[in-house]
């Protein structure tokens, strides 16, 4: 029988996700209480208890905390992304007590899959850089199974978010202070969106012709996909402020010493919202380096065709790695990746991945992703109705464990490496 632990939720994804989970887990016997941060984090909660933080002149919400944790014994904090400004004192201030972290994020691998690791995620996670150690673990796993599809219905997580922010409107008045971890608000994202939404079916047409320019110049190409400029893993993760700066810098490499012949692609993200001018930027960098016939700049796409033709991908830290990875493509990784280890990606500097790029070793790929799926990765999603139960069913053996899959197999391995359990 699983002993009966007391959790503390924090921000979630803006979802009915959170709900569904502490639900469960009421279900099952625990103790179960929410943090609100803001109205959406109430829309979305209606599983009780729950408390509503509001900052105010002497208040802090370390200390705050500290007496929800006395007051119900708390043992667990389940949160999504450890890097929002609501959580990482939090995180750190549990931590120091005894008490556990299970923190959700999007899935490392797409597009079955969601997040769940204790303590951290992406660079703070606990999984090592050492291909060695991931080709010993995957000996013990069972072959790679094949995840279950779940609807990830655009339109169902776009009203989840509208609502969310919907609720916004009252922050002011209900969470006097309250600042989003988003770069930007959501009217001034909305805007964005539906203006590039707009233009999107002229992007595509205009695309289509350039794609296929390029496939038919049989020139080598190198890929670039952008990251949106408030990703946590551009703005925690990276020693570049935002995608300007890692396009000037990979396309001054590029001009110095990638084959003349070459061709950069740069691909924007499908979710950017269209509030960063990145074509005008292109245009001002490939004219400053004199790339103006060598470099090609893309809205859309399908980037798993894109890839697949390529000579190789450049990344910071996005989830693109993976898909470059997983077709064996050569992939350099300019930022913290759980993926950037030798075996996977190229070791060198960007100077040398224009004519010397190392491709990922299939063996080691093989052993990470079983890895991952065994350990850090649920089937499911965060959005629309059996996406949710599924990722709940699952996360609930996980959660209630007294160590998490990765740390079973940490502690599996030598003296040291399972010093966090």
């Amino acid at each position: 029988m699983t002993s009966k632990r007391s959790f503390l939720f924090l921000q979630g994804v803006c979802s009915p996700f959170f709900n569904a989970l502490g639900s469960a887990l009421q279900q099952r016997g625990h103790r179960v209480i929410k943090l609100n941060f803001n109205v959406g984090d109430q829309l979305f909660w209606h599983t009780s208890p729950s408390y509503n933080w509001r900052r105010g002149p002497g208040k802090r919400l370390t200390e705050y905390v500290s007496t929800l944790w006395e007051k119900h014994g708390v043992t667990d904090q389940i949160l999504f992304g450890d890097r929002r400004a609501v959580h990482i004192d939090l995180v750190t201030a549990a931590r120091q007590r005894g008490i556990v972290n299970h923190v959700f994020e999007e899935g490392y691998l797409r597009p079955y899959w969601v997040t769940l690791e204790r303590e951290g995620v992406n660079a703070h996670s606990m999984l090592p850089r050492n291909p060695e150690w991931f080709l010993e673990v995957a000996k013990q796993l069972p072959d790679q199974w094949k995840p279950s599809k779940i609807n990830n219905a655009f339109k169902v997580r776009a009203w989840h978010d509208v609502k969310y922010h919907l609720g916004g409107i009252l922050n002011p008045m209900l969470y006097p202070g309250y600042r989003t971890h988003a770069a930007l608000n959501a009217p001034q994202e909305y805007m964005g969106y539906l203006w590039r939404f707009a233009r999107m079916r002229s992007y595509k047409k205009r695309d289509t012709v350039l794609i296929q320019k390029l496939w038919g110049s049989r020139r080598p190409y190198y890929l670039l996909p952008l990251q949106l400029n408030g990703d946590f893993q551009v703005r925690h993760h990276s020693s570049f402020n935002d995608m300007n700066e890692l396009m000037t810098f990979v396309a001054e490499t590029f001009a110095l010493h990638a084959p003349k012949d070459a061709i950069l692609v740069i691909k924007n993200h499908p979710l950017d919202m269209g509030m960063t001018p990145h074509a005008r930027d292109v245009k001002r960098i490939t004219e400053r380096y004199g790339l103006k016939d060598r470099v090609v700049y893309l809205e859309t796409g399908n980037l798993e065709r894109l890839v697949k033709y390529s000579r190789g991908l450049i990344t910071l830290n996005s989830t693109s790695g993976h898909v470059s990875l997983a077709a064996l493509k050569p992939t350099i990784a300019l930022a913290n990746a759980i993926y950037d280890m030798p075996g996977l990606t190229h070791q060198g500097p960007l100077e040398s991945f224009w004519y010397q790029p190392q491709a990922p070793d299939p063996a080691t790929l093989d052993a990470f992703r079983r890895v991952l799926t065994h350990s850090v990765q649920l089937n499911g999603g965060f959005y629309t109705g059996d996406a949710i139960e599924l990722a709940v069913k699952n996360a609930l053996p996980l959660i209630e464990a007294e160590r998490s899959p990765l740390e079973q197999l940490l502690c599996q391995t030598p003296a040291g490496l399972c010093a966090i359990s």
